[in-house]
């Protein structure tokens, strides 16, 4: 009984040690949440909005235990963040070219709390990206109406790969068909092309002899615009890094 006691309180001042040196409870989650994100969640596309649920807990509160400590805000990111990379591929995709990502620059703007015991969701997508860097936008929203306690723009610095390259290989259509389907629908699909091409054809035929002209549609842009806000910061940025660099 008295070797149990000691085993008993050694396996608590372990835990105690790790919880106090390691911070435990947020590499548990962060596994968990990679765990979830590889083998249990469905796959996104590059673009897509993905979505991360939160619960504002007691160790996450403010010294006035009145809201959520803004710091905890930045650290919830670091879930989002991951959930996003895996369920898309972009880390993979990084790594395999050879090249790293880390955080470069973080802007937050709160708007309205987040109380103890409060659920919470955060929507990340990617609003921009240019050679070297990586722009995404996440959404701190409540479930109940979706309304938006705060936003985060965040700069991912991309090193020694293209940020351009990784983006042309991730924005491949998803509906590519595989070489067993295309085997075992080569025959109506040779029908059915030789039927469109006839259909086509016979589409262009009128509308020249009654004078249109059909005009090819542009292919759809997947690089969005960069937005005028985003634009303001990344112009402080580098005002940040220039003077930084001649020692102010």
């Amino acid at each position: 009984m008295e070797q149990l006691c000691y085993w008993l309180l050694s396996c608590l001042f372990i835990i105690v040690l790790l919880y106090g040196l390691l911070e435990l409870h947020y590499f548990l989650r962060m596994c968990l949440c990679v765990l979830l994100a590889r083998f249990i969640k469905p796959r996104c596309h590059i673009l897509d909005t993905t979505e991360v649920n939160g619960l504002c807990l007691s160790n996450d509160v403010d010294t006035l235990l009145y809201h959520m400590n803004n710091a905890r805000y930045f650290r919830e990111l670091d879930f989002a963040r991951v959930d996003f990379y895996e369920r898309t591929n972009l880390y993979r995709t990084i790594i395999a070219k050879g090249g790293s990502v880390f955080q470069g620059a973080a802007t937050i703007r709160y708007r309205r709390f987040i109380r103890p015991f409060h659920r919470f969701k955060i929507n990340s997508r990617i609003i921009y990206w240019d050679e070297q860097s990586l722009f995404m936008e996440h959404r701190f929203e409540r479930p109940v109406d979706k309304f938006v306690h705060c936003i985060a723009i965040c700069r991912q610095r991309i090193i020694d790969v293209s940020m351009e390259a990784i983006m042309a290989e991730l924005l491949v259509p998803n509906s590519a068909v595989t070489p067993l389907q295309a085997s075992r629908h080569t025959l109506s699909s040779t029908i059915s092309l030789h039927q469109n091409a006839q259909s086509q054809a016979s589409t262009a035929l009128e509308q020249a002899e009654n004078g249109h002209v059909h005009q090819q549609q542009a292919p759809a842009k997947l690089k969005p615009d960069l937005p005028p806000e985003l634009c303001k910061w990344i112009e402080y940025n580098d005002l940040s890094s220039k003077n930084l660099r001649n020692g102010c």
